[in-house]
């Protein structure tokens, strides 16, 4: 991969549609390792209203939304499908993904699906390459590791994960920052959204199931973005007797975007792969078209049921 980015005179560095902190932190990270190598490069994201909360992350401005067409190398993170990608990319394109659902899309993948972040499997291979770390990249790649882990309360949390907070501590990560960003910061449109979620929310099979319905009359009168619908399906959790939490959100081009959450030994990768997504073992997600929102529902709770 190494001899791929030395031979490359112009890398596009890819962070999925509506990124998060991981895959941004992640492109990120490999930003500040370029240009200490005076590469021509890109950072590149298809969606423009990146969520706010990520403006702490380094090089945040240097952010573009058109992939440049000369490029001779891209570099995508965290997009377990190509079209995750949001753009058709004509040039080799090496994939870093930490998903076991990832679709091997690149000419070169690495894929560490024991990782608990994309950062965490650039940090190992930055460990491999002898590559020093400095604090721009320690805040990039912490951030990952924080949001994907939940704050450290993930089931996948380990000393691994804690081998790495501590190194990238030493290294002078904005710890405080990137927790107060991640994890305090809110707007006022997501609040609102938060409460129209909970003020909706359906308790299914005993309360052990628990339904968001995110309509786009929701999203209008909060005034909330796609991703603020997030924290209310993680709060979801921790219900008492809550075991899969899910959410469906009408999105502006009339799919469907499910969301699913659990805790104990459910696997809701397998339930979202039958709708053609994917993720990880307690956190998964699909898109689909040509669907009602309550009748989705109700086919997904008696799906669920066969699995709880």
């Amino acid at each position: 991969m190494f001899e791929k980015i030395a031979t490359a005179q112009y890398i596009v560095l890819i962070a999925h549609i509506n990124p998060d902190a991981d895959s941004l932190g992640a492109a990120s990270a490999m930003y500040t390792h370029l240009m200490r190598l005076e590469k021509k490069v890109t950072l590149f994201c298809m969606t423009e209203r990146v969520d706010s909360r990520l403006q702490f992350l380094p090089w945040f401005d240097k952010l573009r939304h058109t992939f440049p067409k000369s490029a001779d190398l891209a570099m995508s993170f965290d997009c377990g499908a190509y079209k995750r990608l949001g753009t058709e990319v004509a040039c080799p394109l090496i994939n870093i993904d930490h998903h076991k659902s990832n679709e091997h899309y690149g000419e070169i993948n690495v894929i560490d699906i024991t990782a608990i972040s994309t950062t965490q499997v650039l940090f190992d291979l930055f460990n491999q390459e002898n590559i020093k770390i400095n604090p721009k990249m320690a805040t990039a790649l912490y951030a990952g590791l924080l949001d994907d882990s939940h704050g450290f309360l993930a089931p996948k949390t380990d000393a691994r994960s804690f081998k790495m907070a501590e190194t990238l501590s030493r290294a002078k990560a904005d710890i405080y920052e990137s927790a107060e960003a991640l994890f305090h910061k809110n707007s006022l449109a997501a609040l609102r959204l938060k409460g129209l979620m909970f003020a909706q929310m359906q308790l299914h099979l005993d309360a052990r199931v628990v339904v968001h319905l995110v309509s786009r009359e929701m999203m209008e009168k909060s005034g909330a973005r796609e991703v603020d619908c997030e924290a209310a399906l993680e709060e979801s959790t921790g219900l008492p007797h809550v075991e899969v939490a899910l959410m469906l959100r009408e999105n502006r081009n009339g799919k469907i975007k499910g969301s699913l959450r659990c805790s104990g030994a459910h696997d809701v990768e397998k339930l979202a792969a039958l709708h053609g997504g994917g993720g990880h073992q307690h956190a998964a997600g699909f898109e689909v078209e040509n669907e009602n929102l309550e009748a989705l529902s109700e086919k997904l709770i008696t799906a669920i049921q066969k699995e709880i």
